[in-house]
């Protein structure tokens, strides 16, 4: 799911989060694999994730290569912005979103590293029970 903002603060964080329930409307719980930044840790954030039945996974501190989101702004970066002088920063921006708006599930997590047979929850995943 993407949800496009020009900020990335608290608010931003929460609107991410109501966007996410109402995408997963159906779903029980939602685990959300995050790291510490402080608009996810926000008590005003977290309280709003305890209302929308939204946990957080916290990974920890100073590892993004466990992140897959930081591993698909990596690639985000190296393909779209690296070497590259935008018109404009709004330019950039929109650029940005029409890669990552472009790219299949299949793209999407190859990207992020998620397809690798090296990547640290597959075990989990693969073995992760869903109601049916």
């Amino acid at each position: 799911m993407v949800l496009i903002r020009s900020h990335a603060g608290q608010a931003d964080a929460q609107a991410f989060l109501r966007a996410l329930r109402r995408r997963y409307r159906g779903a029980g719980w939602l685990w959300l694999l995050s790291d510490r930044a402080s608009a996810h840790t926000a008590p005003q954030t977290q309280a709003l994730a305890d209302r929308l039945r939204i946990r957080f996974v916290w990974l920890p501190r100073q590892a993004p290569e466990l992140s897959p989101m930081d591993q698909l702004w990596r690639e985000l970066k190296r393909l779209i912005a690296a070497n590259r002088q935008a018109a404009s920063i709004d330019a950039l921006a929109a650029d940005a979103a029409a890669w990552v708006l472009a790219l299949t599930p299949q793209q999407a997590c190859r990207k992020a590293g998620m397809a690798s047979k090296h990547f640290w929850l597959r075990k989990l995943l693969q073995n992760f029970w869903r109601p049916t």
